[in-house]
């Protein structure tokens, strides 16, 4: 089952996304010889960061409520990692974040020898323009795309929020700005509360809701893009079965990234997803190019 998306050849269309076991290269090369078609790192910035204080993660029904607060060990420590996960000999795809452009450019710049893509993180706040996020506004995310695309030689994935007013209008910028693919989507802001304690569970008050609770807002979100843009989507959102997988391939996802269902089902679920899509395909004589968008039609 492979595929093949911006140029890049996946052995099967499952990506491990950034944030789950994406921290060093030794569990990224892991994951990547557990079965998965490519891996995706944690989200790196320009300087190492702390995060928030415990807790930081917590199961809901369905799911998973996280506030880690993009801890990371920095671009340069980083790009040592890219280096070790390479070694699996599937794609490695480096995630940046950033709270301006040049945090961007800088990011991306530093991992591009290292990485056969670079995945914008672009659900992060803009310092330079209070109140306004990249993933939430077409004009940052456009900006930040672009500038980015200057400065470095692989494809650029841009990863969206749901929380975007216009979720397809915000792809649709990041294509002008010569975006390479679309990943849809991040995880979701949520809260629970500890009802004895009277306070929200989470350090942080409020964290990034995913599982499977988000997947039928993110199927919707596939939906949308891969509606009006041209260039390859990624589907990521409470991915856990081959069932699960297929429902984004019909809504247009070229291939899809999985991140909660690790923790949920093991470090096999690439293989088990892969296998499952398989047999569904070939029990009913079909090629993912026969079902991918069919849902558009």
């Amino acid at each position: 089952m492979e595929v093949e998306v911006a140029g890049i050849k996946l052995k099967n269309p499952t990506i491990l996304a950034s944030g789950i076991l994406g921290t060093t290269g030794a569990s990224l090369r892991r994951v990547a010889m557990a079965g998965a078609g490519a891996v995706v790192s944690k989200s790196a910035g320009s300087e190492a960061r702390v995060g928030h204080r415990n807790p930081t993660v917590i199961e809901v029904p369905q799911g998973l409520l996280n506030a880690v607060g993009l801890s990371n060990c920095g671009i340069d420590e980083m790009a040592g990692e890219l280096e070790i996960a390479k070694e699996a000999g599937v794609p490695v795809i480096a995630s940046v974040y950033g709270f301006s452009i040049d945090d961007y450019v800088k990011s991306a710049g530093a991992l591009n020898s290292y990485a056969d893509a670079i995945e914008l993180n672009l659900s992060c706040p803009n310092v330079e323009r209070a109140g306004h996020f990249f993933g939430k506004s077409p004009e940052l995310a456009f900006e930040a795309v672009r500038e980015v695309k200057r400065k470095v030689k692989v494809p650029v994935f841009a990863k969206l929020t749901a929380e975007a007013g216009d979720i397809a209008e915000i792809a649709k910028a990041c294509e002008e700005a010569k975006a390479d693919a679309i990943v849809a989507i991040n995880t979701i802001k949520a809260m629970s509360i500890n009802i004895d304690a009277r306070r929200p569970v989470l350090g942080n008050k409020v964290g990034g809701l995913s599982g499977k609770c988000i997947k039928s807002i993110a199927v919707r979100c596939v939906y949308e893009i891969a509606s009006e843009v041209s260039i390859p989507v990624i589907g990521c959102g409470g991915i856990l079965t081959g069932e699960d997988a297929l429902e984004f391939i019909m809504a247009g996802a070229e291939a899809v990234q999985i991140g909660t269902g690790v923790l949920l089902r093991g470090i096999s679920v690439f293989r088990k997803v892969s296998l499952e899509m398989k047999e569904f395909m070939e029990e009913r004589e079909l090629k993912l190019e026969d079902i991918r968008g069919v849902a558009l039609r």
